[in-house]
């Protein structure tokens, strides 16, 4: 059955859940090949105004935020988006990231959600590592890696990361993670609920979300537009 479908989704999470823990300790014990450089993936033809969402799920977008707790310790923030809805589906805060930790959120959204059918990502280590790769093809799940050193092509997470940091990243001290994470927790509820967006009809990213699954709501369920694109070189 396919996972993208309510509780079959759950059934299968779980079940990939113990694929993972296993492939994770064969790894492990296999050990991983030094010395092999990875190479640069992706292309101009995943950029967002190029292969743009057309449905909720359709493609989410991931990335990191680097900031800093007040003893100067690192801080680091990984979001996820749903492009169509503009939703902000996880805003993670830790030390740091490793491929299991952002895997214990993909399973907790796939389990809530469905899994999408496309991610689109830079190409950062923690996206193209092999243990993502092979997660996301258990799930039929897409992944959408944009040109290197292009940016603007994966211009909805650009555009969010930006109202994060000044909205709330540079509005913060964090003392210690913990609070970092429940003053993200609040910030994340008020921008899906609270914030209107002007590409949704001036609706916040939960309540466009809630009319486009209304049957007969054919209005709503098309596009927003794509952020602009700046000329390379600029």
């Amino acid at each position: 059955m396919s996972c993208h479908h309510g509780v079959s989704a759950r059934a299968r999470v779980a079940c990939e859940l113990q694929a993972r823990a296993s492939l994770v300790e064969t790894r492990r014990l296999q050990g991983t090949p030094k010395g092999r450089k990875k190479r640069a993936r992706g292309d101009s033809s995943n950029a967002c105004d190029k292969r743009r969402a057309t449905a909720i799920n359709d493609v989410w977008t991931w990335d990191f935020i680097h900031d800093r707790l007040t003893d100067g310790r690192a801080l680091k923030c990984f979001v996820m988006v749903d492009e169509f809805t503009r939703e902000c589906l996880a805003l993670d805060m830790r030390r740091s990231f490793t491929a299991d930790n952002v895997l214990d959120v993909l399973t907790k959204l796939m389990g809530e959600r469905g899994a999408p059918k496309h991610i689109r990502s830079d190409n950062g280590s923690e996206f193209i590592a092999k243990e993502i790769a092979t997660w996301l093809d258990a799930f039929d799940v897409e992944s959408l890696y944009i040109a290197p050193g292009a940016p603007w092509q994966n211009g909805y997470i650009e555009s969010f990361n930006s109202r994060l940091r000044d909205e709330f990243l540079e509005m913060n001290y964090f003392s210690t993670v913990n609070e970092a994470r429940q003053l993200a927790k609040t910030w994340k509820e008020k921008y899906n609920t609270k914030r209107p967006h002007s590409s949704l009809n001036y609706l916040p990213p939960r309540t466009f979300a809630e009319r486009c699954r209304v049957p007969g709501s054919t209005s709503l369920r098309s596009a927003p537009p794509a952020p602009l694109q700046p000329t390379p070189g600029a």
